[in-house]
């Protein structure tokens, strides 16, 4: 097998290593019992805390050109917004119907493009967009707003679209940066942002809650993110999203041994819905 070989199967292993990591937000989110506000606060401010230590060790440089600074403080903000809205989607619901309803976020990304980026937009993507729909339906067949699954999935999509606008800016500056610091730049504007919501909700629990919260900052956040924006320089945003629709996967499992979820027949139709969707139109891409 020659070098170039192995350099792609080792990228693909690293990439799906992300992916696992990153799909552990599923369970941990439902076990840990905090409010939300707090668990993404002390989330962000101890991943926050391990990046730099990690950075400091690499001697990677934290200068950001200025031209850039507005740009990654929108990053932060929109990816606080996705963790915050996306663990009520988890609360709410289960790790099955939170996670499938994040993953409408590649289908979000094919409409936003064409706006943000002014590129072609294409009639296939109403398509996508339809069976996306349709794979909500199944999800949440009774949608009302009593029903406190229907209300998990409106976060779930609102969470995917800030997480869609977030990769869509990272995207621009990945080749510019190291992925951990650009990681960091977001953890420490999440942290101020909700530094003094900790202090005004009721944090006491992180006395019990605080080994799972710091597998969450650990695993989840500062090495599953952290492989995951390393991945986008090596495959193309096409590549990423096909392999990274593995993820819910991964979470559901998770959540099955951990947690004894076991998703609904109507969960796993919608979810093989939304996941078609993702990769029709991951493989249209790379074909393009």
């Amino acid at each position: 097998m020659s070098n170039n070989n192995q350099q792609h199967i080792r990228n693909i292993l690293e990439l799906n290593l992300a992916m696992l990591f990153i799909s552990t937000s599923g369970a941990l989110g439902r076990y840990i019992d905090m409010p939300v506000p707090v668990t993404i606060g002390f989330r962000a401010i101890l991943a926050g805390i391990l990046l730099f230590l990690f950075c400091r060790w690499k001697k990677i440089s934290f200068t950001i050109a200025s031209k850039d600074r507005v740009t990654i403080l929108m990053g932060g903000v929109l990816m606080g917004l996705h963790w915050i809205t996306y663990f009520y989607a988890l609360k709410l619901s289960n790790v099955a119907i939170g996670m499938l309803s994040l993953f409408t976020y590649p289908v979000i990304t094919s409409f936003l493009e064409p706006l943000l980026l002014k590129t072609k937009f294409e009639k296939m993507h109403l398509v996508l967009g339809g069976l996306v729909l349709l794979g909500i339906y199944f999800l949440v067949p009774d949608f009302s707003f009593e029903n406190t699954y229907a209300k998990a999935v409106v976060f779930g999509v609102f969470s995917a679209l800030c997480y869609a606008l977030r990769n869509l800016l990272m995207k621009t500056k990945v080749n510019n940066y190291h992925g951990s610091v650009l990681m960091w730049y977001q953890l420490v504007i999440v942290s101020l942002i909700l530094i003094p919501i900790i202090f005004i909700l009721d944090s006491s629990e992180m006395r019990t809650q605080w080994p799972w919260v710091l597998i969450l900052a650990l695993i989840t956040t500062a090495i599953g993110h952290t492989l995951f924006l390393f991945s986008l320089k090596r495959f193309s945003t096409t590549t990423a999203s096909i392999i990274s629709s593995i993820q819910p996967v991964y979470g559901i499992i998770i959540g099955i041994i951990f947690l004894a979820e076991i998703p609904l027949w109507t969960t796993i139709i919608g979810g093989l819905l939304i996941l078609t969707s993702v990769v029709i139109e991951s493989i249209r891409s790379y074909k393009k």
